[in-house]
């Protein structure tokens, strides 16, 4: 080897370990749990901040919508090691929930989920990332497999709710919660990865930057998808205990549902992603969404909505990691991804927003189902119509 290429292999290897560095897998899964908890954590706990702080369900939206920019930030922020990402994202997570615990008002608690979503954001944006890149074969079923556990905290986090609340309200419950954070970015930071490189055998660093056309197509798709998601789970407690002649649980038993049906439709999602092209994959999904929303809305009577609950969930489960693997796939920058990541957050805080905004107009959560509804189709849509920007992936 040359004196002029030593160079270029050392920072090749620097990129490579920095694009796959950080903490085992079991402490990503574990991350990623809380991540899911974190993201659904105020759809459960609506009705009683609805309550308590007397507010409208306008202002419950500018709840949503504070933590979701908060993501976005955290999103398009997450840095080239990423490692810090998920490390610091932690850190964030706690100070912010910690703090949320603690407040007492839209304000304050609208400040306190801007940080702990800027920490879920990198959480979020960094493991992904770091999933796609150690496992480039497979890359689909490996990120559906992560998502599993974040998927199984949003489930979780349903059914806390549901026990915890009528027993210890929200303060007690969200300083463990903050706790947890912390705990799990310390084992992750004693506990590094020790099999990154064996399992990336000729990843190469990160190629130029990707085409304006594929950059907007994912930010679109994703910015969407993360407004559909959040309208759901944001919403739909509230909305069963409104329109519903069944209230297990406390009313959670719909979103408990829907995000069971959604964790098992990740690990399924894993299975199918071995023997089918995503694209495939997502168009279905996409087109099943729209008809089991469309469903929800027009029934009262609770064991239908629980059935459209469980079918809803199982058809939104392969969107993202069928969308995030098809961006892998271009080999984006860490700084790309993260973008891409963010701009679902966006969505997040944007349309759970407008939906609160509708049902305040309007005087009805039901009216205000056809922003969700309509998200589905626009997806639907651009996933049949936009397909050549995606269709080449880049050249390893």
């Amino acid at each position: 080897m040359s004196q002029h290429e030593m160079p270029a292999s050392t920072s090749a290897a620097s990129a490579h370990q920095d694009g796959v560095a950080g903490p085992s897998v079991e402490w990503l899964a574990a991350g990623f749990l809380l991540a899911g908890l974190g993201t659904v954590l105020l759809g459960p706990i609506m009705p009683t901040l609805l309550h308590d702080w007397r507010l409208s369900d306008q202002q419950g939206g500018l709840l949503l919508a504070a933590k979701f920019v908060g993501s976005f930030l955290g999103g398009v922020s997450v840095p080239r090691r990423l490692r810090f990402g998920v490390l610091g994202g932690m850190a964030f997570a706690c100070a912010g929930f910690g703090a949320f615990a603690l407040s007492g008002g839209l304000l304050s608690g609208a400040a306190c989920l801007l940080v702990g979503g800027f920490g879920l954001g990198q959480i979020i944006a960094s493991t992904n990332i770091v999933v796609g890149r150690r496992y480039r074969e497979h890359t689909g079923s490996a990120l559906a497999s992560v998502n599993f556990f974040w998927s199984l905290g949003a489930v979780a986090c349903g059914v806390i709710t549901a026990a915890v609340l009528p027993r210890f309200h929200l303060r007690g419950p969200l300083l463990v919660f903050a706790g947890l954070f912390l705990v799990t970015g310390l084992g992750g930071l004693l506990n590094p990865s020790r099999g990154a490189a064996a399992s990336n055998e000729g990843m190469t660093a990160d190629a130029d930057k990707l085409p304006v056309r594929a950059l907007v197509h994912f930010g679109v798709l994703l910015f969407l998808y993360g407004g559909l998601e959040t309208c759901m789970t944001g919403w739909l407690t509230t909305y069963t205990l409104r329109f519903s002649d069944v209230r297990l649980l406390g009313g959670q038993s719909a979103i408990v549902l829907l995000w069971s049906a959604l964790t098992v439709g990740r690990a399924v999602s894993s299975a199918a992603l071995r023997v089918m092209r995503e694209a495939t994959l997502q168009r279905i999904g996409l087109g099943l969404s729209a008809l089991f929303i469309a469903a929800l809305v027009t029934t009262r009577h609770g064991p239908l909505l629980s059935l459209y609950c469980v079918l809803l969930g199982l058809s939104l489960a392969p969107f993202f990691p069928t969308t995030f693997a098809l961006l892998m796939k271009r080999r984006p920058t860490a700084r790309e991804a993260g973008f891409i990541l963010a701009v679902s957050g966006l969505g997040a805080a944007l349309f759970p927003w407008m939906m609160g905004f509708v049902s305040t107009q309007s005087g009805s959560l039901r009216i205000a189902m056809v922003v969700p509804l309509g998200l589905a189709l626009a997806l639907l849509l651009l996933s049949v119509v936009a397909e050549r920007a995606v269709a080449r992936p880049r050249a390893a």
